[in-house]
Parts: structure tokens; sequence; C-alpha cells
């Protein structure tokens, strides 16, 4: 296929590009950047989940062309219309609006934000039509103009715009300076100078050295320290030699510049190995003219020689690493002649006091501070990357003492200090970062021994077999049906019964052995027969005692499947089940179907490595047989408000006896925001996902279900605010069985007199429409209030005990995942994780045991293009990291083991026909083996749901023949749940119609199908046999690559799964486009008409008034309590380390979202993006 040649710009272009608010689907959108990039522009990426109003101040800000925005998650319509609102509001509608998301934004839409003025959205006909490099040459070329003429605030000149910080006339005249210099100097050379005197602090350092982590960090302390001033960056990236484009990323690791007092401009460097740009000193004028009250210079990293930053900078901080080598090598370091301060910044890498030691003896020798104490010199350990690390708290008040004292800066600073030194607060303690390649090494271990095992096993069936040979043991020598009916006696406990086998020898006189001379000689067999006992006896020293009684136990186990009925305990209760199915030809079909093996080192290896359901390694699934009258279809729903969602619940549950229910969220809740009129926000509540912001909403959401009772569970697909959801369900749970009691007890009439009370003057909450078909109402009595305001305290703590001990279900919660891949990370990566701990120490000390305290999961991994061994490995991996890090704060494996599952997205990829038996084998093997967990913490739970990447937005009906191929390959490997994507998903919020055709896909599969009526159909299929050990030994080869970059979390740093998943991403969507993979009705096999984008017949959007409503609710919890002090006790908990879902299951009852959200902002850090 030929390739698209770049477009060659005539102007220097630069371009925002970010994904849209409360949006972390950022795998398109790096690939475009990156494809713009190449294709010669400055690049500003913000990254995902960025609102219109960062969006649209960066643009100024950065007076930028164009704006590159990737929306998947609805809301598209406000978004896109609110950004060019704000931009022509705020003076900058020269800059033209680019967007795209795939088939959720439709035709009709797309021209409708056209007409509004967008300049462009991309449907996924334009990518097959034009391709990734013809749709990126498009965008650049419309986009390549000159900076427009300064265009100045009504009445007033320049030098008053400057003092005004119209952000406008800076960005534009530092433009002027890049791009057009004579223009600049005209405009701006005779403007006297202010006689405010800005200071300008200069960083610069190594690559990589954590620079613009430590710039954001000191900002906020900044911002904090001083209510009133106001602060200027520059931030400088190199320019790339080849193609001229930039990657000005420093923007996208800062959340404190999002401030109306800070003003950031990023330059590239326009020429190779500078760490400034030519034109920075124009930039730093511009700011002072501005008056800004502090300016910071940031350079790109430098190498040992570059002193460039001193020239433009009143005070002087150099960054590094300790990772700079030897001693020696610091003595090649210049800017330790000259920095006036020195930051040691990832302080938690190995050897950092040694380096911030060797640095203080450099930096006294460099500048003959011979008399200073070393503890007194400028040299800092920090940890930029660590909330309120201590190390930067020194470092920040260091900076502003330093400013005061050379250039008498108006900046004295009051931030208090600590004596305390930087110290990593580490996940996982340094002493087990080698925990992955421990798990490869004992799993290799198990296998190796195995197949020792099996060896021996093997030539002990051939002895034994000789023995039986030379003994003339046939079916004839006896009345029993078969020849392993004779020969059983002769094996007992130990080995061989010898006794028997000589007296069998010696009852029946045929059985002798012919001497040479053709006599016959009964001693002589008898002494044979002795040998190779005697040779058997040696050979079994050399087997685990375990493994014969695995063989001596075949034959019972066999006959176990083969009787009608089996019967087993779980957790004391004895269960009994059919172990066959007739069909309609009147054949018995066994739900277990055993191998016909006789030899014992084939009986052997398959119970080691295969084994029957139920068993140890658990490849064929985790319990002896499926549960009955319990299918594994999940019923999704998620759209609008909760009353509409819990209508859908309704309607899919309906006639089934058991309610699996399974939540989607909208993107507000997804990130833990409250619903808003703000346009960015309005579109998107209730759409791609139920809105749910307090209590009461997760009450309704529910309504009808008995969230207590054994045949519902419910799976909430949520991961930064998962706490906080949970508390959420929780409540509502425990309010649902107080209204039960209540009605059991008569209390009615007492309880609506207490609530009515405690409603007078206030709107209480209400569920809007008539309640569907099977919901009884149950959980809408409490609404407004809980259960503790009404009943006993005595009585109200029994019912929460019982409650929470009894409900079945899983929050995902997995915020490793989502820093890899899907992005819906609200908190720093470590206090994310705390929480995590946190909800599973409560889990333990409260006996909650049936609901999974987090969904370790995989599936938005694949979504953001990673293949199925990466799925799985990088899923596993995240597995064992939270054993290791639970296990780190005292937690009990057998406690917290059981509370772990596991969630995946399927493919058509060969390997997926095995992801779900190599993972419950690997899991096995390590827990049992390696953390010595019982069998129910080595059971890895593996749920389930189609691939979300497969459904395409052309020839939609085919998607529905994909779904049914993974749906095979997950019922046939036993998962636990599964969960049908609906055929429509790649271009609306599924339709009741589609939801309906999704879950009859597992409906026919499961009640229809004959060949599932068998419970392990795959197993003794040669190419399963073959796939699970390619598989299983790619996933280890992972654990030990992953194992090299300091495990999970020092991969992370490195951002080495991102960067793996990107690749896999775009090598699939080049495979996609040239053809090489072949996808039926997307690039071959396409209709007359060519196969468009199919339109829905019914798009589901949410209502206006359900929005309205959200929102009106959500004003009326805020009116009904007063939530300060509970905000204020949750903090104080946060601060002082005690279990802070403790505080949430309280806090949860009043507070909506967004303030539990913002309150643990202030005590726990925002996340921090990557590139």
């Amino acid at each position: 296929m030929k390739q698209t040649p770049p477009y060659n710009p005539k102007y220097k272009v630069r371009i925002v590009t970010a994904a849209s608010l409360f949006d972390g689907h950022d795998a398109a959108i790096n690939i475009m950047r990156r494809i713009i990039q190449a294709t010669g522009v400055e690049v500003i990426h913000l990254g995902h989940d960025r609102s219109v109003e960062e969006v649209v101040n960066t643009a100024i800000q950065e007076d930028v062309n164009a704006i590159a925005i990737t929306s998947y998650q609805g809301g598209h319509n406000e978004y896109f219309k609110y950004m060019y609102d704000l931009l022509k509001e705020k003076g900058a509608n020269h800059i033209k609006i680019f967007g795209g998301g795939g088939g959720v934004i439709l035709p009709e839409e797309i021209k409708d934000l056209m007409d509004y003025g967008i300049t462009r959205i991309y449907s996924p006909d334009d990518g097959r039509e034009l391709g990734l490099q013809g749709m990126i040459n498009d965008l650049v070329q419309q986009s390549d103009f000159a900076s427009p003429s300064l265009n100045l605030p009504k009445g007033k000149g320049i030098k008053e715009s400057l003092i005004d910080k119209d952000v406008n006339t800076i960005a534009r005249l530092i433009s002027f300076a890049e791009n057009d210099h004579d223009v600049f100097e005209k405009s701006f050379s005779p403007l006297e100078k202010t006689e405010k005197e800005a200071s300008v602090l200069g960083i610069t350092g190594t690559g990589g050295a954590g620079k613009s982590s430590l710039v954001d960090e000191l900002v906020r302390r900044f911002l904090i320290d001083f209510p009133e001033k106001t602060v200027g960056i520059v931030s400088v990236d190199p320019s790339k030699r080849k193609t001229g484009g930039a990657l000005l990323g420093d923007r996208i690791r800062m959340n404190a510049i999002n401030s109306s007092r800070v003003y950031m401009r990023s330059l590239a460097t326009r020429q190779s190995n500078l760490a400034l740009s030519k034109y920075v000193n124009e930039a730093v004028e511009v700011l002072k003219a501005a008056e800004y009250d502090l300016i910071i210079l940031e350079t790109s990293g430098i190498g040992q020689s570059d002193t460039e930053i001193i020239e433009h900078s009143d005070v002087s901080l150099y960054v590094m690493t300790p990772e700079f080598g030897a001693a020696t090598q610091l003595e090649k370091i210049d800017m330790l002649d000259f920095a006036d301060l020195v930051a040691i910044n990832k302080f938690d890498k190995r050897g950092s006091l040694d380096a911030l030691r060797d640095v203080k003896k450099q930096y006294m020798r460099n500048n003959n501070l011979w008399d200073i104490p070393q503890d007194e010199l400028p040299v800092f350990g920090t940890i930029a990357s660590q909330f309120n690390d201590p190390g930067m708290n020194t470092l920040y008040r260091a900076i502003m003492d330093k400013l005061v004292e050379k250039v008498d800066a108006d900046l004295k600073s009051s931030f208090t200090i600590s004596d305390e030194m930087s110290e990593k607060i580490f996940v996982i303690p340094p002493s087990r970062t080698r925990y992955l390649s421990e798990i490869s090494e004992n799993n290799r271990a198990y296998d190796k021994k195995g197949n020792e095992q099996v060896e021996v096993a093997q030539k002990l069936y051939g002895i034994f077999k000789t023995i039986c040979s030379v003994a003339r043991v046939t079916s004839s020598t006896s009345t029993a049906l078969s020849i392993d009916s004779v020969e059983m006696p002769f094996i007992g406990k130990l080995g061989l019964k010898e006794d028997e086998i000589l007296h069998f020898v010696q009852n029946d006189k045929r059985n002798v052995i012919p001497t040479e001379w053709e006599m016959t000689d009964e001693k002589s067999q008898i002494k044979f027969i002795k040998l190779l006992i005697a040779e058997f006896d040696r050979v079994k020293l050399n087997l685990d005692p375990y493994n014969w009684e695995i063989i001596t136990g075949w034959a019972e186990k066999v006959n176990r499947y083969k009787n009608p009925i089996y019967s087993f305990k779980v957790r004391g209760k004895e269960i009994k089940i059919e172990t066959h199915t007739e069909s309609l030809s009147h054949s018995q079909i066994p739900k277990v179907a055993l191998p016909k093996y006789q030899a014992w080192g084939d009986i052997l290896k398959w119970c080691l490595q295969e084994n029957v359901p139920g068993e140890f390694p658990y490849a064929s699934g985790l319990y002896p047989f499926k549960r009955t009258g319990e299918d594994p279809a999940r019923m999704f729903a998620g759209e609008g408000g909760p009353e509409r969602t819990n209508r859908r619940f309704h309607y899919v549950s309906m006639g089934l006896p058991a309610k699996r229910l399974s939540t989607a969220f909208d993107s507000v809740t997804l990130y833990g925001n409250d619903p808003d009129y703000r346009p960015d926000i309005y579109g998107k509540i209730g759409n791609a996902g139920v809105s749910i912001c307090c209590l009461d909403d997760a009450k309704k959401l529910y309504s009808g279900f008995n969230l207590a009772n054994q045949m519902t569970s419910v799976s909430m697909t949520i991961n930064g605010p998962a706490p906080m959801l949970l508390g959420f369900f929780m409540n509502a749970a425990i309010d649902q069985q107080c209204e039960i009691y209540i009605k059991e007890q008569g209390l009615e009439g007492d309880v609506e007199g207490k609530i009515a009370k405690l409603y007078e003057g206030k709107t209480r909450p209400i569920y809007i429409g008539e309640l569907p078909e099977g919901n009884d109402g149950l959980g809408l009595m409490l609404l407004g209030v809980t259960g503790d305001l009404v009943l006993t305290n005595d009585v109200y703590e029994r019912i929460k005990t019982k409650t929470i001990r009894q409900v079945r279900g899983t929050v995902q919660a997995d915020i490793l995942k989502e820093d890899q891949a899907q992005n819906t990370c609200i908190f720093s990566t470590e206090f994310a994780l705390r929480l995590m701990g946190d909800v599973q120490e409560y889990f333990i000390e409260n006996n909650v045991r049936n609901f999974y305290s987090v969904s370790i999961s995989g599936y938005h991994i694949a979504e953001a293009g990673a293949n199925p061994i990466s799925q799985l490995a990088f899923t596993l991996s995240n597995g064992f990291t939270y054993v290791e890090y639970y296990l780190s704060r005292g937690m009990d494996i057998n406690k917290f083991g059981p509370n772990l599952s596991f969630f995946f997205s399927n493919g058509i990829d060969p390997e997926y026909a095995v992801i779900g038996r190599v993972a419950r084998k690997i899991w096995a093997k390590a827990m049992k083996h390696k953390y010595d967990a019982n069998p129910r913490a080595q059971m890895l739970k593996y749920h389930i749901q189609t691939s979300g990447r497969s459904l395409h937005a052309q020839e939609i009906d085919f998607n529905d023949i994909r779904t049914t191929l993974q749906a095979l390959y997950a019922i046939y490997d036993n998962c636990n749940s599964l969960h049908t994507n609906a055929y429509d998903e790649a271009i609306t919020t599924p339709t009741e119609e589609s939801v309906r055709r999704a879950m009859a896909i597992q409906l026919i599969i499961n009640k229809e199908l004959g060949l599932n009526k068998n419970e392990n159909p795959i197993q003794g299929s040669f190419i399963i046999e073959e796939l699970t050990d390619l598989v299983e030994e790619a996933v280890l080869l992972e654990f030990d690559r992953i194992t090299e970059r300091g495990g999970v979390l020092g991969a992370m740093e490195t951002m080495y799964q991102r960067s793996k998943i990107q690749e896999e991403s775009l090598y699939y969507e080049t495979l996609k486009h040239n053809g090489d993979f072949p996808i039926i009705g997307v690039n071959t096999f396409l209709s007359s008409t060519g196969s468009p984008t199919i339109l829905p017949a019914e798009v589901i959007r949410a209502t206006e008034e359900e929005k309205q409503f959200q929102i009106k609710t959500l004003e009326n919890l805020h009116k009904a309590s007063d939530t300060e002090s509970l905000l204020k006790e949750l903090q104080h908990k946060a601060i002082h380390n005690e279990n802070i879902f403790e505080a949430l299951m309280e806090v949860c009852k009043k507070c909506s979202l967004g303030q539990i959200t913002n309150a643990l902002f202030e005590v726990g850090g925002q996340y921090r993006r990557n590139m």
C-alpha cells in the first residue's frame, strides 16, 4: 500500500492536543500527536481529561494555530460548541478546532458541529479513506497560517494590556519574538521599563530528572504561600532536527498551573544542541513587563557542560538524579560551579543518601565552602512525584529565601517546613521488587519438578506393567470386567503390595517362566518379580508421596464422575449435583469428561497441569460444576439518571432467578465529579453511563433488588472514586435491610413521622416516574435519610454487621491498570493504593467475604490496544502487586486473597481461547507454592467481557457474530461471569433491543448449545494444550522484563506498560488500515456501498429532564445537611493514617461524590498525568 508523504508546513505551526473532559481514552490522541509532531508541528500535549477552559486557556497562552481533541465519552456536542464559544469570547476565534471520536460522533452531529464553526470532525470513514497521515496532512494544512496581528483590548495600549496581564497580548508578543522579530521590536522595544522588577528563577538539569513535576510542586506551594501573587513560566523543549517538529510536554505533568494567577508558555529551541530557545530572553522580558511577581524559566535537558541558564536568571536551580555514575562524574558538571541551589530529585532511588553526600562534597569543593557545615549546604533531596514531600517543602523555602537574599524580592515566605528528609512512601518494600521474577522462578520450578515426576511415574508404570506381564495378569485370570480390576489390588498407599503379587503368582501355576532348558522354574520367576519390585521401590523413592496418591486415587476420581450424583462441600455446606445431562437422543452427556489415560505418567501430568474443575491448578475452572440456576450472564445497564438505569436492570433481569447487575457510570461519576450546568460537564451527565453523585442515587439505582439476597450480585465499573461508590452501595444495602426490618416490626408510621420532622422546610428526594415491573420499591422508603436516624443504634449496628457480610459483587477499583491504560485516575497513585488497602482492611475486620474489594482488570488494558499476552501479563502482574502491597501492610493472604477478582477483555486472537485457564494456572501455582495461600485464595475468579475494540461502526450487524465467537471462547474456558457487548455500542449507548440480543447470545450458548452441556470441552485438545504452554511462558517472560524495570511500579515510572500498549495499538491499527489484518465489512468483504458507518435506528442520550433533575437532586442534598465537620473528620483520618474507608462509610451518607473527591484532593494529592 502506497504511503502518504507528510505535508510540509510553510509556517511554524503550533497545535494543542488533548482528550476531552472526563475521557481517559488517550491512545488515539497519542498516536495522532506523534504523527502531527513528525509532520513538523510544535505540539503542546495535554493528555486526557481536559476541560474546555483548560484547553482554551492553554491554546491562548501558547498562541497556537489549532486545537485537536478526541472525544469518546459522549457530551461532544456541548464540549466542542462550548470550546468554540469560549475561544470567541476570549478573542481567539482564529484558533481552529479539530476533533474525532470514532463512531460515537454521529454523521448528523458532525454536520451540526461543523456548521456551528468547528473546522472539522473526522469520522471513521475519513480515516479509512485518508489514512492516519492523510488526516494529519489535512489538519496541518488547514492550520498552516501566520500569527494574526496584535489585537489589543478596547481602549488600551500594549503597556496597559501587559500590566493587566492580558493573555492574548502576552502570548502574541512572544510569538512575534519567535516568528517575526521586526514586528516584536516595533511593538515591544519602545515600551518604558516597568518599575516593578520581577525575580527570575532558572531551573535546569538533566533530561528525565523530573523538572516539570518539580516546577509544578514549586508553583503549588507558591500559590498557597502567596494568595495574591502571580507567576509566569517559560518552559523550553528541544526541536527535532529532522522534521522541525517538537513535543512541548511540560504542561501535561502540571496541575497547579490551572490558575488565573499563572501564565505558562512552552517554547521549542528551533535549533539543535541547545537547551534554550534563541528568543527566551524576549519571552522573559515580556513577562517582566507584565509584572509577574515570579518568573520561572525551565530549560530542556542539558549535558554536563551547559550553563546557559545562569545568563537569564537571578537564582538558578540545578536538578539532577542520584544516578549520575561515579562521584568523579560530578567534577565534570559545570552547573555545580554556578547553581545557587541543587535538587537531587527522585530521592527514592537506590544510593540516594550516598549521592547527597557526594554532591554536597563536590559543591563545597567547587565553591570553597569549607567552613559551612554540610547540613547547611544548598543541596536537597526531593521526591517531586510524591504529594507533600518534606524535601520539596524544604527546597521551596530555600528558593524563596535565596530570592529575597540575592535580589531583595518581595517574596518573604511564611511556608512552614519540618526537619524531615525526603523519604519515599513505598507501596512495595525495596527488598521485594523481584517478586514477579520470584513468581516466574517458582512456577517454572513447579513445571520442571512436575516433568521430572512424570518421568518417574512413567518408569514406575513401565516396571509395574512388566511385573503384570511376567505374572501373566490378564482379564481371563479373573471374572472381573477389566484388567485394571485385577491389577489394582497389587497397588497400595505406600507402593506395591509385594505379598499380594507373590501370592497371585504362587496360586496360578501357569504363570511360571520357562528356563533355558525348556523347564519351568517357579523360584526363578519369583526371584525375577522380586527384582522388579525392588527396582520399582528404588525408582519410587524419587516420586513425591503426594503424586503417588494422585496415581492411586485416579480410578476413584474417574468413578466419582461416572456416578450419577457428585457431592462436594462449599464452606461446610454439602452440594449434590447430577453428573450427566440427557440429550434429545437420550444420550448421557457427561458434565465433566475425563481423559482415558492408563499410563501413570500421563495421568500425573494431566492432574498436575490440568486436573478436573475445582482442583489445583484450576485450569478448567474453580468449582467441580457450574452453579445451577445461575448462568454466567451479567445484566448490563448504565444510562441517564438512576431511575432509567433501574428500569433497564429490571427489564434485562426479568424472569431470571439470579440478578447479576453490571453497572456502567457516566464519565462525570468516573472522575469523581458532581453534575453541573457548565457545558462541558452538563453534556456528559448520564451519557455512556448512569449519573450517580450521592447515596440517594444509589438507592434509586438498585431499588427493587434485594442487595443482601444470595441470588443478587452487583459489579460496578468504577476506579478512581471506587471507595466512595462502594460507600454509597454498602449504605444503600444496609438501608434496604433497615426498611425490611421496619416493615416486619410495623414501624412505618413512626419512621415516616421522624423523616417528616427531619425534612421540615426542605425538599426530600424522590424516585421520578412509575416503578418498573418487578420493582417492589425496596430501598425507597428511606430516601433522604439513613437507618441510623430512624432506628435505635443497637438495631442499626446489628443490621449493618449482618448486611455487609451478605452482599455479593465487586467494585473495579484497580488503579494500576488505569495508570497504565485507561486513565480514570483522580488521586495520586500512592494515595489511591492506600484507599484500596483501607477498603480491604475494612473488609477483613468486618468479615466481608462475598464482595470483592477489587476487580483486577485487563479489559481497559486491551481496550487501549494491548495484545492478549500483554493484557494477561500486565493484569496478573498488577494482581501480584496488590498481593505484595497488602502483605506489606500486615494483612493475612488467606483473608484478603479470596476478596480479589479478575476481569478480562476477550477477542478473536487465538490466545484468547486460553486466557482464563492460563491466568488460573499461573495464579494458583504462585499462591500455593510461593505465598503458601489456602485453596480459596488460590482460586482466580475469571470474569470477562467481549471486546469493545472488535465492535466496528461499519456493518454493525456483523459485531454480533464476533461477539458470539468470543462468548464461545469465554464459556468454553469456564468463565465465572460474562458480559456480552451489544452490537451497536460502537456508535451509541446500547438500546433495549441490542441489549436483549447481546444477552441472547450467551443464553442460547448456555441453554441450547449441546456441547456446552459439557463443562470442560476444551480439555484434551492438542492446540489448546500448545497454546496454554506458549501463553504461560510468554507471560512469565514478561514478568521478568517488568522485574528488570523495578517491578510494576518501577516500570510505570518509565511508562513501560503504557508505551508497550500504545505500540501494540498502533501495530493493530496499521495492519487494519493496510488490509494485512482482514476485518470483514471494515477492510474486506465490503458491501456494494462500501460499508459506510451505520446510522443507529435509535440513539440513547440523557434527556434534558434527567440532567436537570440530577443537578436539582445535588442542590437539595447540599441544602439538607451541613457536611463540613464530616469532611474535616475524613481529612483528619487521612492525615493521621487511620482507615479512610471506615470514615467514608459515614461521610457517604450525607456528602456528594464531588465534595468527597475535593476533600481528599487536599490531603492525598491529584493524579499527575503522563505523556
